[in-house]
C-alpha cells in the first residue's frame, strides 16, 4: 500500500448565497481578484465563482440567487470547518483591524500566536476567517513549514509550551548552518568587541 502524496491545496469551495454578496466580499473586502465563473457542472441551477487569494490557487463559491445570506456563525462541531486562514503581509496586517472596523465588521482584534499574528472575523455567511502574518521569513531555499518543524523540535527539547521568537530565530540559524557550508572551523557565536 502507498500514500497518495498531496502537493498543496488546489482550491476550497464554499456555499454562498447570491452572486453579488460573494463578489463584494471576496474581491471588495479581501481584494481577491474575481478570475472566472461558470455554472456548477454538477447542478446547472447553481453558479460557480472563482477568486485568486493571492497565490494563484483558488477560492470558489457556489452561488444561487434564491439563497439568502445568513451571517449566523456556522456550526462548530466535529466534521465541520472551524476557520479558513489567509496570509497577509506585515504591512497589511497592521491595517486590518481598522479596515474591518471602517466597514462595521466585528473582529477579534490582534492575537499574538507566537510564530504569527492573527485577527479573526466572520464573512457575510458566518464562516470564521483568519488573516495571519508570519513573524519571520524562512531562509532562502526553505519554507515556513520547515522553519516551524525545526522550531517545534527546539521548543519540545527545551520543554516550552509554545513556539516563540527565540525558537524561530534558533531554528533559522540551525537550518542555515546545516544547509550552507562555511570555511570556518568554529561557527559558534563570538564577541568581536
Amino acid at each position: 500500500m502507498q500514500k497518495i502524496q498531496t502537493q498543496g491545496v488546489h482550491h476550497i469551495t464554499l456555499n454562498g448565497a447570491d452572486r453579488q454578496t460573494s463578489i463584494d466580499f471576496w474581491e471588495g473586502v479581501l481584494g481577491m481578484p474575481f478570475v472566472f465563473e461558470q455554472p456548477n457542472l454538477d447542478d446547472h441551477d447553481v453558479n460557480h465563482l472563482y477568486f485568486d487569494p493571492g497565490d494563484g490557487r483558488l477560492i470558489t463559491i457556489f452561488t444561487d440567487e434564491a439563497r439568502k445570506k445568513d451571517s449566523s456563525p456556522n456550526p462548530n462541531a466535529p466534521g465541520t470547518v472551524h476557520h479558513i486562514a489567509f496570509s497577509v503581509s506585515r504591512a497589511t496586517f497592521t491595517q486590518v483591524e481598522r479596515r474591518l472596523e471602517e466597514r462595521g465588521i466585528p473582529n477579534s482584534g490582534h492575537k499574538d500566536r507566537g510564530f504569527m499574528d492573527s485577527i479573526y472575523f466572520r464573512d457575510p455567511l458566518g464562516h470564521l476567517l483568519e488573516l495571519a502574518s508570519y513573524k519571520f521569513e524562512p531562509p532562502v531555499g526553505f519554507t515556513h513549514a520547515q522553519v516551524l518543524l525545526e522550531a517545534h523540535r527546539i521548543r519540545v527539547a527545551r520543554g516550552d509550551m509554545a513556539i516563540s521568537d527565540v525558537h524561530l530565530a534558533d531554528a533559522i540559524e540551525d537550518l542555515v548552518k546545516r544547509s550552507q557550508e562555511s570555511l570556518s572551523d568554529d561557527r559558534g557565536p563570538k564577541q568581536p568587541y
